[in-house]
């Protein structure tokens, strides 16, 4: 009975054994990170730089698909939905979050549907004025839109996206009245506000930082609560004449929902390293971005906030997008 039973437990051993040992240690085929914007752009350069490091850590090559449209809705969505397994991830910006709020039709819970993995980076955004307006600090800026409601326009990269929300979140923390015109990109607004037909934006510090260098544009501060590594010789909004003012667009990897917690720290453990080596810590900061490299955790934490402090914004100034 003795041998039996010792005949028993060797049989399970190996057979459990022999299963662990069919079960390739991930990743175990190429892995793709899937960018919700064209390929060009900061985050595309940024995401293939990421995913070069990551393929030679972890083995496997580390693919980048790009999938525009519907304001990052179409890529969220589709790695939403994808297999928790660890070979589809999203590099994530602030628009996950956003999004539910603005958009009619969002299929995607942003904190049900994911696992964060790390925010890699914030963008680095600044406040910025035409020459003619006569302010070179937010509280000038703030006085001088008080005496003239309405007669200031600020430009965005369409209604909903971050450029239109940290100027609404602006005009109600410092209650003053700007006219809000919409472009379809960067580009386009910031053509017209050196032209001086609008006179202040919010906009990526990698896109308008030239303009601001040869004098067409004044920058005033950065949106975030915290200094910036990239512009450190810009003030915040906080401190220059709006206290509590904090924002923050961002750029993150995420996973679908369920991926297991294990790969999900072997993904967050190659990050990390990656962030400390020179070479991309000097390319973030050349693309305007400040390196966050936040563990999982906290990284959940600060979606939910990020969420909570936008909606209401949302729902204050009746934004709606189709």
């Amino acid at each position: 009975m003795m041998r039996s039973l010792a005949a028993g437990v060797i049989v399970a051993l190996a057979g459990a054994f022999g299963t662990a040992a069919a079960q390739p240690s991930y990743p175990a085929k190429p892995v793709r990170i899937v960018v919700p914007f064209s390929p060009g752009g900061a985050t595309d350069i940024m995401t293939r730089l990421v995913a070069d490091k990551l393929g030679a850590r972890l083995g496997q090559p580390v693919i980048v698909e790009n999938k525009p449209g519907g304001g990052t809705v179409i890529a969220s969505d589709y790695v939403a939905r994808a297999e928790p397994d660890g070979y589809t991830l999203l590099m994530a910006a602030s628009s996950l979050g956003i999004a539910p709020s603005i958009y009619t039709k969002v299929s995607y819970d942003p904190v049900k549907d994911f696992e964060p993995v790390s925010q890699l980076a914030s963008v680095v955004h600044v406040l910025e004025v035409h020459p003619s307006v006569p302010a070179r600090t937010v509280s000038e800026l703030i006085a001088y839109a008080k005496a003239n409601p309405n007669k200031l326009s600020y430009g965005s990269v369409g209604t909903g996206s971050s450029t239109h929300l940290e100027a609404e979140l602006f005009s109600s923390m410092a209650g003053v009245q700007m006219s809000h015109i919409p472009y379809k990109g960067s580009a386009p607004a910031l053509n017209d506000l050196v032209a001086g037909r609008l006179q202040v934006m919010f906009d990526a510090w990698a896109s308008s930082g030239p303009f601001v260098k040869d004098g067409r544009l004044r920058a005033l501060a950065v949106t975030t609560a915290q200094p910036s590594a990239t512009v450190p010789d810009l003030p915040t909004v906080a401190s220059s004449g709006l206290p509590g003012y904090s924002a923050m667009p961002w750029l993150g990897l995420v996973a679908p929902a369920r991926t297991p917690a294990p790969i999900i720290d072997k993904l967050y453990a190659n990050l990390a390293e990656i962030l400390k080596q020179p070479d991309v810590r000097k390319q973030f900061a050349d693309l305007g971005l400040d390196i966050i490299g936040s563990e999982p955790k906290a990284f959940a934490s600060f979606i939910r906030q990020d969420i909570d402090t936008w909606a209401k914004v949302v729902r204050d100034s009746n934004i709606k997008a189709e």
